[in-house]
C-alpha cells in the first residue's frame, strides 16, 4: 500500500509527539535490528527511528531499506530522524485519510 500525500502528512503530525524507539549506530542495520523494527511497527504500527553521527550510512538509504525488509512505508525522513508506518490488519488505531 502507497501512503499519499495527505497521509504521509497526517501520520507525520501524529508522529510528531513520538519520541525514537531505535537508534541506529555504528552498526547499521543488523539482522537483529530489523527482526526489532518489524516486531514495534507491529506492536504500534507508527515507529521514529534516530540515526547516530556515528552511522556512515544515509537515512534516507537506511528508511528504504528498513521499509524493503519490513513491509512498511516511510512517512518521512527528516534530518537524522525516520518515521515508519505499517497498518495492522486487525484493530488498526489510525484512521487514514482518503
Amino acid at each position: 500500500m502507497e501512503l499519499t500525500s495527505k497521509q504521509r502528512a497526517y501520520l507525520g503530525g501524529e508522529a510528531s509527539t513520538l519520541n525514537p524507539i531505535f537508534q541506529i549506530g555504528k552498526a547499521s542495520l543488523t539482522p537483529e535490528l530489523v527482526s526489532a523494527l518489524d516486531e514495534a511497527l507491529e506492536k504500534r504500527e507508527l515507529i521514529k527511528v534516530s540515526v547516530l553521527k556515528n552511522c556512515a550510512d544515509d537515512p534516507h538509504e537506511i528508511a528504504s531499506i528498513i521499509a524493503e525488509r519490513t513491509r512498511s512505508n516511510v512517512v518521512k525522513v527528516i534530518g537524522k530522524k525516520i518515521i515508519l508506518f505499517r497498518q495492522a490488519k486487525k484493530n488498526s488505531k489510525f484512521e487514514l485519510p482518503r
